[in-house]
């Protein structure tokens, strides 16, 4: 299925003359859209695992003793390969089902701006890097022997696991017969996480504030999209069928004995929820004719604006 729809999409575009270009690469525009990408990515991967498949190439070999097994010769070969291809589509597949957030508006809102705050975490990441080279080629010119870190590859490794949290307890109490390393392992502590951390955590915390309201709407407009464009797939009898459930052409009761206007779908709340102790309809009695003067109201000119 997967396959017949880029085939499909391609030519379209194709057709149509509608490319996307960054760089020297052109490719066409219905790729621009990062879930299209990642199904064509995950298509590309599950061919590449069938043809890949070690059950299939383990069929008909002198040293395989069961039917269906992938341990043999040639299979034993591509296993790895092949377990790391199985892997990248798992989490391909699981990425493409952020899509299922629709069906909720505050959860497709918080993934939106997740996306959004995404480079915010980039530009920690840089700068985490960053500090990671310079404090691994200062510690590479210390004069000391501690096996952890031993060149400027291992070295940031280690700082690496560090701000993690993965750099083991015991590791740091060896720390102490090297008094210079200790002083720049302090050193790196406090500007990645003590400073920087905290910087993304605030960096985190006014970029979500200010981006989940507008991503509210975002979520909304992005339910309707997906709407408008499943409307076509469904069938003239079946829509017509849900149509009618609706009721659009019963008027709906604004309140009790207030009948409105018909094309919406009333909702129906308790009397608690939003208190109104001011009617914000004024009724006047008498006739409605357009010609009759319009009534006065009883409290006309009484409030401070009016006499001021």
């Amino acid at each position: 299925q997967w396959l017949f729809f880029h085939v499909r999409a391609s030519m379209r575009d194709i057709r149509n003359r509608e490319f996307h270009r960054i760089g020297r690469f052109t490719f066409p525009a219905y790729l621009s859209n990062w879930q299209d990408l990642a199904s064509l990515l995950l298509t590309v991967m599950l061919i590449t695992m069938v043809c890949m498949e070690p059950i299939l190439h383990c069929m008909g070999q002198e040293d395989s003793t069961e039917l269906f097994t992938e341990h043999c010769a040639v299979g034993e070969s591509i296993l790895f390969a092949y377990s790391i291809l199985s892997t990248a589509a798992t989490l391909f597949y699981f990425l493409l089902l952020t899509d299922l957030s629709v069906f909720s508006t505050r959860v497709s809102a918080f993934a939106l701006v997740c996306g959004r705050v995404l480079s915010e975490v980039a530009l920690f990441l840089f700068g985490l890097t960053f500090f990671a080279l310079a404090f691994a080629c200062a510690i590479s010119s210390l004069e000391q022997d501690d096996p952890d870190f031993a060149g400027i590859p291992l070295t940031g490794l280690q700082l690496y696991k560090i701000t993690f949290g993965m750099f083991s307890g015991s590791r740091y109490d060896m720390l102490v017969d090297y008094p210079a390393l200790l002083v720049a392992i302090i050193l790196y502590v406090i500007v990645t996480s003590i400073f920087m951390l905290n910087l993304l955590i605030a960096q985190l915390n006014c970029s979500y504030s200010e981006c989940y309201q507008d991503m509210l709407g975002f979520a909304r407009l992005n339910r309707g999209k997906i709407v408008t464009e499943t409307m076509p797939s469904v069938a003239r009898k079946r829509w017509d069928r849900f149509v009618g459930t609706l009721r659009l052409e019963d008027r709906v009761e604004f309140g009790e004995g207030d009948i409105g206007l018909a094309g919406g779908i009333q909702i129906l709340e308790p009397a608690s929820a939003n208190v109104t102790t001011v009617d914000m309809i004024r009724r006047f009695g008498g006739s409605t004719s357009m010609a009759a003067q319009w009534p006065e109201e009883d409290a006309a000119g009484d409030d401070d604006e009016d006499r001021f």
